[in-house]
C-alpha cells in the first residue's frame, strides 16, 4: 500500500484534499495530516511516506524548506506541492518537471498526478536533480513577503513588556501560549507559536524543533552528535537548545 502525509495549514483545504484522495486513490494510506511545516517534517522523518503533499505557504517552515529537508530525512519520498495561483511558482514547477496541484484541487488533476506518482514508484525513478534546482530557484527568489514582525508585547507577572523581536534569543511553545527568552529572562506571549512563526523574519528566525524557534543572531555555535541531532549554544543565555535531527539539514545549509 502507498503511504502519504498531507501538510496544509488551512483545515478546510486539508480535509478537502484528504477526502479527494480517498475517492481518487482509495488504496492510499494517509499517515498524518499536518497543519504546519515543522510537524510535517517530523512526520516525514519518522514515518518515511511514499508521497508528501506539501502546501508551499505554511507558518514557520514552508513547503519548499520541508521538501529540501525531506531529501535527506526520507530520500524515497516523492513530493507534490500544492499552491494557490502563483504564476512564478507554476512556471518554475513546469520547468523542473515537479508535481504540483493548483488550489482548488480538482479530481481530474489529482488523478493525473496520482498516475505519474505510481509510474515513478513502479520504475523507481526520481528526479532529485530537478527538485534540487527548483528549490534553489525558489529559495533565491521567494517572491514578495509581508513585513516581518519587529516588536511584541509580553506578560511578566502583572507587567506588560514591549520587547524588540531582535532581542529574543528564542521562542518556546508553552501549551496555547509562547515563551520569549531574552538575555534578561522570560516573558509570556498570548500567541501560539504556530501563529508567531508566520510573522517572524524567516531569514533570521529558524525552527529547530516543533516547539522551538531560534534567533540565528543569538547563536554562538552548533554541535552535531553521532545520532544526527544538534545542540546550539547561545551568546547571552546559559542553556543549550536541541535541534531535532530532521531540522539539522535546514540549519546546516543556512
Amino acid at each position: 500500500m502507498t503511504t502519504a502525509i498531507i501538510a496544509e495549514d488551512e483545515a478546510l483545504l486539508r480535509q478537502a484534499l484528504s477526502d479527494l484522495l480517498a475517492r481518487v486513490w482509495p488504496d492510499l494510506e494517509v499517515l498524518a495530516e499536518c497543519e504546519d511545516g515543522a510537524s510535517a517534517l517530523e512526520a516525514i522523518s519518522e514515518q518515511k511516506p511514499d508521497v508528501a503533499f506539501l502546501d508551499i505557504r505554511m507558518p514557520g517552515l514552508n513547503g519548499l524548506e520541508v521538501a529540501a529537508a525531506t531529501a535527506e530525512a526520507s530520500p524515497g519520498t516523492q513530493v507534490v506541492f500544492t499552491t494557490a495561483y502563483d504564476q512564478y511558482a507554476i512556471d518554475a514547477f513546469e520547468r523542473g518537471a515537479v508535481d504540483y496541484l493548483l488550489k482548488p484541487i480538482n479530481e481530474e488533476r489529482l488523478t493525473a498526478t496520482m498516475q505519474r506518482l505510481q509510474t515513478r514508484a513502479a520504475s523507481r525513478v526520481t528526479d532529485a536533480a530537478a527538485l534540487s534546482q527548483l528549490l534553489r530557484e525558489m529559495v533565491l527568489n521567494p517572491g514578495p513577503r509581508a513585513e516581518p514582525l519587529t516588536w511584541i508585547t509580553a506578560s511578566n507577572g502583572r507587567e506588560t513588556r514591549l520587547i524588540m523581536v531582535d532581542d529574543v534569543a528564542y521562542f518556546r511553545a508553552d501549551n496555547k501560549y509562547t515563551v520569549a527568552m531574552t538575555a534578561e529572562g522570560e516573558a509570556l506571549l498570548r500567541t501560539p507559536i504556530r501563529e508567531l512563526a508566520a510573522v517572524l523574519d524567516p531569514n533570521v528566525f529558524k525552527q529547530i524543533h516543533r516547539s522551538t524557534i531560534v534567533n540565528l543572531r543569538a547563536v554562538a555555535s552548533v554541535v552535531r552528535d553521532d545520532t544526527g541531532k544538534g545542540t546550539l549554544r547561545l551568546k547571552q543565555r546559559p542553556e543549550t537548545l536541541v535541534v531535532s535531527q530532521p531540522f539539522m539539514t535546514l540549519f546546516r545549509n543556512m
